[in-house]
Parts: C-alpha cells; sequence; structure tokens
C-alpha cells in the first residue's frame, strides 16, 4: 500500500536513533507488584521518538500532553470510579506532569505503581465480594444502586466503599434470584465469578499494564495511532486479512481451562474428527516429538501463541473431552496447522424482492464488514488470496446471474481496513478515475487512482452507511457518491479521514541493536510488537476531507447510534476538518433531480406507513434506555420494573413486526432471528427501488 501510494519515505525516517544512557532505571518494586522489564522501557521510548519524527499530526511532548495522558491513563484503569480511592487518586495527581519526562525517559515507575495501587484495591474488592456471599441479603429494602459511576466523584473511606459493594454484589445476586429462587446456588455461581476474576488479576503480566500504558498515551497523541503488544499485534493483522494460520478453533477460558468454542468447518482441528466444541486443552507440544506444557491455569493469549503457528507444522494437543474428568485420562490429538480463511468475517450477499407501483424489484445485497487483503499471500504471488474486491467480485457474478435490477453495497459496521481494498472496489463500480486524494507527513498530495477502464458492474446501485462506517468505508462511499455513481443512504459515517500505516518494532529494535543505539535484549523474535503511525489523511476527489465531518448521506435514515456519543468528532484529539483542491474527475451522473423525489417518497412512507412510527418508537425507548441511572434492589419492585419494561418493549416490537407483515410473538416466545427487523437495510432496499423505477431520464442518467 505504501509503494503505491509513494508513501514509504515516511517509513523510513521512523529508522531513527537515540543515546541509551537516557534509560532511567525502574526503582525497586515490593514483592508481588508487577514490574516493567528493559525492554518495555527501550520500546517506551522508542515509540516517542517514532511519533515526534514521522506522525503526521504532530504533537509536542510536553506538560499539557502528559495531563491528557495521566487522565486517559487513569480512566482506563478505573473509568467506573469502583476501586480506587479518592485518596488513590489524590496521590497519583503528583505524576500528572511528569508522564512526559517519563515517557521520554523510558522510565515506567510511576505508571506500574499506579497499575499496582489499582490491581491492588481491585483485589481488595473482590475479596470483600467473596466475603459478603457467606452472609444474608434481605431483598425486601427500599435501596437503588446506580451502577455507572463514570461521572461521580471517587470514593472518600473504604467505609463507603465497601458500602457501594454491598450493593454491587447484593445487585448480581438479585438478578440471578429472579430467574432462580436458589439462593444456596446463586451464591455458588457469583463465588466462581469473582474468584475467576481474581486469578485473572493475579496473571496480569507487565505486557498487560505497558500495553493500557501505551494505548493511553497513543490515544492522546491521534485516535488513530495505536501501540499493539505482540499478542495484540497478531489479532490486528488476523482482522486486516481475515486469514491466519492455526488449528481452526475458537477459544474462551472457562474455570481455568482453555475451552474450544467452535470449530471453522473443514479447518485442521474439524477434520482430525477428534475435537469437538466444548472440549478443554489441558496441554500443547509442538511437533511430533515436543514436550507437552500444562497450560491449565494460563492466560488464554498465551495458550493462543503455542497454538496457533506456520502452515504445514504440528502441534499436538491434550484434549479433555466435554463431560469427561481427568480421571477419565486426556486424549493426544495430533493436528496439522494451515491458513484458516474466516469465512464469516468476509463479504456476503443476499437478495430481497421490494414491490413499488405494483412492480417486483429484486435487490442484491452485498455486506462488507470489513476492507480486507491478505498482503503476505498477494506479494507471494498466491492466485487465490483473500481480499474484499475478489470476494465481492464473485458475489456480484452471481447476482448477475441471478438477474437483480439493482445492487446495495451494506458498509455499516465496517470500520474500514485496507485503503488499496478501498480503491479497488471503487474501481468495480466507475470507470478509470481519481478515488481519494491523500496528504502525506510533508504535506505533499497524492492522488490514488482507479487504472481499468472497465466497470465490473453498471447497473444502479446504492450504498448503506451508518455512523459505524469509517475510514476506508468512508472513502468508497464518498467516491460513489461525488461520482453520482449511486445513491448513499444511512446515518452519518465516523469521520475517520485519516491513513495509517503498521511498523513492526521487532525490526527497528534489532536494527538499532545493530547500530549499538538500542538497549534492548534482541535474542528472542516478535517481542516487542508493532506500532500504528498517522501517515497522511484522507481528502474526497472533491477536495473536502472525510476527517471530522464524515460523509453525509444523500438521503438520512434514523439509527440506533447516537451521534453525540461516538464520532470522530467527540475525540479530543482529533484532527480538524479542512479542504484542498478538487482532483480532475468526470461525474457519471448527477443525481440531484432524482434525489428531492426520493426523499419525498421516503417522507411520505414515514408519514403514512405504521412500520415507521412503530421503528421511531423502538429507536426512543433504546435512547431513553441508555439514560437510566439507578436500579432498585428490592426484590419486588425490580421486578414490577422489569416486567413492566419487558411488556412495553414486546409492544414496541410487535407494533412492529406487525407493521410490516410478520405474526406477534406471545409473552415469553423466544424471538426468531429475522433481517425483516432490519429498519435500515429494509428502507435503503424501498429506495433503491424508488430509484430504479424512477424515470432516469428526467434524473440525468
Amino acid at each position: 500500500m505504501l509503494k503505491k501510494m509513494g508513501l514509504g519515505a515516511a517509513v523510513m525516517c521512523l529508522y531513527i536513533s537515540f543515546n541509551s544512557s537516557a534509560f532511567s532505571p525502574v526503582k525497586a518494586y515490593p514483592a508481588g507488584d508487577i514490574q516493567p522489564d528493559k525492554n518495555e522501557s527501550e520500546v517506551c521510548r522508542l515509540v516517542v521518538k517514532m511519533l515526534s519524527a514521522s506522525n503526521y499530526k504532530k504533537v509536542a511532548v510536553n506538560d499539557s500532553l502528559s495531563a491528557l495522558v495521566f487522565d486517559r491513563y487513569l480512566k482506563s484503569l478505573d473509568e467506573n470510579h469502583s476501586y480506587l480511592l479518592a485518596g488513590d487518586v489524590t496521590g497519583f495527581e503528583q505524576y500528572r506532569t511528569l508522564l512526559d519526562d517519563d515517557l521520554q525517559n523510558g522510565n515506567l515507575a510511576h505508571v506500574f505503581g499506579m497499575f499496582n495501587t489499582f490491581k491492588m484495591r481491585n483485589e481488595e474488592r473482590l475479596r470483600y465480594a467473596l466475603a459478603l456471599l457467606n452472609t444474608d441479603f434481605d431483598f425486601s429494602k427500599k435501596e437503588t444502586y446506580t451502577p455507572d459511576r463514570k461521572e461521580m466523584p471517587f470514593i472518600k473511606t473504604e467505609a463507603e466503599m465497601n458500602a457501594l459493594w454491598s450493593q454491587r454484589v447484593k445487585y448480581d445476586l438479585l438478578e440471578l434470584q429472579l430467574a432462580n429462587q436458589d439462593i444456596a446456588k446463586n451464591k455458588e455461581i457469583l463465588k466462581k465469578k469473582y474468584q475467576n476474576l481474581l486469578d485473572q488479576s493475579g496473571k496480569t503480566s507487565s505486557q498487560d499494564v505497558f500495553q493500557l500504558f501505551m494505548s493511553a498515551f497513543t490515544a492522546s497523541v491521534d485516535p488513530h495511532v495505536a501501540y499493539f503488544n505482540p499478542f495484540n499485534a497478531s489479532q490486528f493483522n488476523v482482522g486486516i486479512t481475515r486469514a491466519l494460520e492455526g488449528i481452526g478453533a475458537t477459544l474462551a477460558l472457562e474455570n481455568e481451562y482453555v475451552t474450544i468454542k467452535s470449530l471453522t468447518p473443514g479447518g485442521p482441528a474439524y477434520k482430525t474428527k477428534l475435537i469437538n466444541p466444548d472440549d478443554r486443552i489441558i496441554a500443547i507440544a509442538q511437533g511430533k516429538d515436543g514436550q507437552f506444557a500444562d497450560i491449565t491455569g494460563w492466560r488464554l493469549d498465551n495458550a493462543i501463541s503455542l497454538i496457533r503457528g506456520p502452515k504445514g507444522t504440528i502441534v499436538k494437543l491434550k484434549i479433555l473431552p466435554k463431560g469427561k474428568s481427568f480421571s477419565d485420562g486426556p486424549q493426544t490429538v495430533e493436528v496439522v496447522r494451515d491458513k484458516i480463511i474466516l469465512q464469516d468475517q468476509s463479504a456476503k450477499q443476499e437478495i430481497r424482492t421490494c414491490k413499488s407501483g405494483g412492480k417486483d424489484v429484486k435487490i442484491g445485497i452485498i455486506t462488507i464488514p470489513a476492507f480486507y487483503l491478505d498482503y503476505k499471500a498477494y506479494e507471494a504471488g498466491d492466485r487465490n488470496y483473500k481480499s474484499t474486491t475478489r470476494d465481492v467480485k464473485l458475489l456480484l457474478d452471481t447476482l448477475k446471474q441471478k438477474k437483480v435490477d439493482g445492487v446495495m453495497i451494506d458498509l455499516r459496521g465496517n470500520g474500514g481496513g485496507s485503503l488499496t481494498e478501498a480503491i479497488n472496489l471503487t474501481g468495480l463500480f466507475i470507470a478509470s478515475g481519481p478515488v481519494v486524494q491523500v496528504r502525506d507527513v510533508n504535506q505533499k498530495i497524492q492522488v490514488s487512482q482507479d487504472l481499468d477502464p472497465s466497470i465490473y458492474y453498471s447497473g444502479p446501485m446504492a450504498v448503506l452507511v451508518d455512523r459505524t462506517s469509517a475510514s476506508a468505508s468512508e472513502i468508497f462511499s464518498a467516491a460513489i457518491q461525488d461520482y453520482g455513481r449511486g445513491l448513499v443512504l444511512g446515518s452519518k459515517t465516523y469521520g475517520k479521514g485519516s491513513v495509517q500505516t503498521t511498523v513492526n518494532l521487532n525490526q527497528v529494535v534489532r536494527k538499532l541493536a545493530g547500530q549499538g543505539t538500542a538497549n534492548a535484549d534482541t535474542s528472542k523474535q516478535d517481542q516487542f510488537g508493532q506500532l500504528n503511525v498517522t501517515i497522511g489523511k484522507f481528502y474526497r476527489i472533491s477536495g473536502s476531507s472525510t476527517q471530522h465531518k464524515g460523509v453525509t448521506p444523500d438521503i438520512e435514515l434514523p439509527s440506533y447510534i447516537t451521534p453525540s456519543k461516538y464520532g470522530e468528532d467527540n475525540e479530543p484529539s482529533a484532527m480538524p476538518w479542512d479542504t484542498i483542491g478538487k482532483s480532475d474527475y468526470t461525474q457519471t451522473a448527477s443525481l440531484n433531480k432524482v434525489v428531492p423525489v426520493l426523499t419525498g417518497l421516503y417522507q411520505q412512507r414515514s408519514q403514512t406507513n405504521p412500520a415507521y412510527k412503530a421503528y421511531y418508537n423502538v429507536i426512543k425507548a433504546y435512547q431513553d434506555d441508555e439514560a437510566l441511572k439507578s436500579i432498585p434492589l428490592n426484590a419486588q419492585e425490580l421486578k414490577r420494573v422489569r416486567d413492566a419494561n419487558a411488556a412495553k418493549a414486546l409492544d414496541r416490537e410487535n407494533q412492529l413486526r406487525v407493521a410490516i407483515g410478520l405474526p406477534a410473538l406471545k409473552k415469553g416466545e423466544a424471538r426468531p432471528r429475522t433481517d425483516d427487523l432490519d429498519f435500515m437495510k429494509t428502507e435503503a432496499g424501498q429506495i433503491l427501488t424508488d430509484y430504479i423505477l424512477s424515470d432516469k431520464t428526467s434524473a440525468g442518467i
């Protein structure tokens, strides 16, 4: 991607040198406290240097930034103000203007000290909760519990904290009591829950603390700059490629056991016919002759790192099948790792028939969860490499064969991904021309083009977006809108108009070590993680940035998401909106005449169709529920409130179901999963249908 955009030079300046003598030794830590290692201190200084030298948004590492980092880090420790005491926080205040110096010197003593205080308070609370479960509870008292304490002050005394946690434990127990009156059983369930949390706290590593602090730092610089420790880096890259090399199983940690939750059909674990959901993995060995490591009680990320590995290699697992005990003996299963394609996270298609004026119109809907590209396979010349554009082309072939009248691209929830894929996907729907402009760290503007003059799909189309559509989604929808190639429908997008590149810190540190300018231990592979650096800013071909303002749909539809709570314009460290010059492009069509007509038809439906009123009521109720602050701890009162709310929710849903032709549900009846209740998709399909049936000549098409 960098080579294509001409941004490779931006990465080269990341290979900087610095004086390792600036390292500040960490303090001596009390026994049991988590402490940073030398490599984390080295990486901390390296990240600061790299961001200062090469990030698009230049931020001075000074007391002002230090205060922002302090507040973010404190929030990440105890956002709900339910663990730390006011005195703890007052004690932390001495670091508010010191963190900038700590960052530059690689001194992590203060932030690890803050975390260790939080860890101590967290474990105190969990032990207190466990002790409370040995007492009796009175569910007839008139009292309330406020679970959301974000805007409330930190608690001053231990007695007040005990009072809060007495309410919290009572609420947790009351939740179980409403479903099952067996108090002894419910207490045991909660004991296991609290004990598991306590055990997990004891497994917290220095990498966890370092990740938390570095996330607070990078987000204070730019909301899309990010440091990833080795495990999180691997997870991030799986998300980008939609592929990984492993056994094809989803895992979870349950009662100290790494447990199989699901299998990828056709994957290596599935093919053994010896591994099933709810089996427990108790030991792992590498290769045919490797020694087993007992992983009972391990952290999930550490276990996953042993199970994943290069395609074609062998991993041996000791499996305790579901329902079996240790006395039955584990089963050893040999699995040959392979490349796993995450199909459930790839583009999918469906066909809906919409009606208008007595006519049936077939709409093909392609849902794209992300803009993914298996760049490693692409670079290796693998003709079957995984990518959004390749998948969508195959789906378009299917829709063409089924003779759909129009296509809708659903980008709701699509947070972006590969810029290359956003450009290539746009090229399927337009003739050659510019797709997006990028201004780099040197303020040079480059235009990324679709160079293929052919149009893979030339029929009527729409793009469906919402507040969670971001980055590459905004590039694609903006280009379709600017060319007049199709309608953009839904709600205003996120507003992420910046481009990032990934820097492998393992390579950087090894290079610095070779120059004698690094102080880290480079003997181990992949231990430093990666850094995502902002290296450019996106602009539409019309010259307007997508940053901050996002893409405004041609026709806006109501959404559950509250814009004031989610989006780039809610990020304090976000870059501002601005404009540059327009690219040289020719519109496919002008939709200026048809959009008002389609808007009028939509508004008419919203005023006369009872389904619209029902849908608006559902949205309003959802947003009202978000505003609820306190919960009754009286069993009868809580049941009354829950029953009343459930009845209202069922009534609202039934109004919507009946209005769209579905049968009403009875109290307690299971809610079948159906896309028919996806009102935004349904209405977008209707608008596209109106568009298809409209007078295209008068619309200038």
